[in-house]
This record gives C-alpha cells, structure tokens and sequence, in this order.
C-alpha cells in the first residue's frame, strides 16, 4: 500500500447512490440497475466496489417508491445501508438521499455520490479523489480528458460547429462534496427550475469551483446494451491485473 492509499484509507466518507432511474435507453424489461453482469445484478457490482472501499463508512440508496427488487439484494454489504425515495430526476434522487443522511451525519462529512451503473470504478482512483479534495473548500469529481474531436449539431443531427476540445473534460463519479453545501446547493438549484444532471452542476449553479480528478477511462456508465458486455471485460481485466 503507497501513501496515498494509506492516507485516503484512513479518511471515512459517506456515499450516496441514486439508484431510482429506469435507464430507458438500454431498451430491457427492467432498469439498467437491475440487469446481470458478471453472475449478479450492475447495482451488486458497484455496491461490492464502491462500498468495499475502506474509506466507506455507510451508503444511501435512493430507490423508486415502487422498486420490488431492491430489498432483496441490499444483503451482503459489508457498511450500513440507509434507504431514501428516489425522485423524478437525478437531481431530486440525490437530495432525498442526502436528507436521510443529514438525520445522522453531520453537515461539513464528506458525501462521494456514485451512480449506480459504474460498477467498474477503482479503488485507486477513488484514493486519488479523496486524497486531492480532502482539504479543498469545495470538492470535486472523477473526470477524463476529451480526446476525440467534438461536434455540435442541430435537431436533425447536423454538424453546426466543431468545438474546440482543449480544456474539455468527461465529468465521471464518484463527486465528492461535503453533505451540507451540496444539500443546499442542490436545493437552490431546484428552487430555480435547475434540472442539474450532476452534484458539480449544483455546486457551480450557486457559485463554486469544483476540482477535476483525472479517473480511469474503464469507470464507464453503463447506457447502452452494448455496454454490459464492455463492463464485464473490464471488471475481469482489473481483477487479473
């Protein structure tokens, strides 16, 4: 074990994982959360990752008020498991999970939200993120460079512009931001009509500077059928490695 590990090891977090969304775009009878990978369910996977990390001190699960599926796989984990109401939006999923965690966790604790369907995050990159942002005003987030060549395009799908990539990042999770300002940074987002799609987005709505982290470019978000097949390859990857 390097410094870094060490050091990001002994540091305790809480996570969040908004779990609640339908994943319409992977076009299965159930939510991307919920389909198989590896010999269990995408939601198994990034718990036993996530969760397994030593810094996890528990985790917030944000489920839709009518998820059938949820209660019988929340067995196995090894950090205590708090259950809120997931909402329309990421964003609402988020803020009901933060709630229930503010009945026992203080405001200035650390919160790492990770979605649901990256279930190949690695533990070295979150030892990188911790390690970076504990000491930050702010926080941050796991992100990659854009390395291809980036277009705009209009409704009909033609090319406007292309757009210089330069300074231009992929946003990952975890986002790692204390539970307080991210409560309230989300909560005045909302307030505004602000459909933030990430918890950086929150906290740059009111204002603040989040810190990039470069992640690995295996910490996928799993999207498309095509993509249960790429997780696989790289959870196995990693676990030869």
């Amino acid at each position: 074990m390097n410094a870094t590990q060490s050091s990001a090891h002994r540091r305790k977090f809480w996570v969040v994982i908004p779990a609640a969304g339908v994943g319409a775009r992977m076009g299965a009878a159930v939510p991307k959360q919920y389909l198989p990978l590896g010999g269990r369910t995408v939601i198994e996977q990034t718990l036993t990752r996530i969760c397994g990390h030593p810094g996890a001190s528990g985790v917030v699960v944000a489920v839709a008020a009518d998820d059938s599926r949820w209660e019988s796989l929340r067995a196995g984990c090894r950090v205590p498991i708090l259950d809120a109401e997931g909402g329309s939006a990421r964003c609402h999923s988020v803020l009901n999970a933060l709630d229930r965690l503010a009945q026992q966790a203080a405001d200035d604790q650390w919160v790492l939200v990770h979605d649901a369907a990256r279930p190949c995050v690695r533990h070295a990159d979150v030892d990188r993120l911790v390690e970076q942002l504990w000491d930050h005003p702010v926080g941050g987030l796991l992100a990659v460079p854009v390395r291809d060549t980036m277009k705009r395009a209009d409704d009909d799908g033609t090319v406007c512009e292309t757009v210089e990539r330069h300074g231009l990042w992929h946003a990952l999770t975890p986002q790692m931001f204390r539970l307080g300002p991210l409560r309230q940074a989300l909560r005045a987002a909302l307030a505004a009509g602000a459909l933030v799609t990430d918890e950086a987005s929150a906290m740059e709505f009111v204002g603040e500077m989040p810190r990039l982290v470069l992640g690995s470019a295996d910490n996928i978000k799993i999207t498309r059928p095509e993509d249960l097949a790429l997780a696989e390859f790289y959870l196995r990857e990693q676990q030869e490695q």
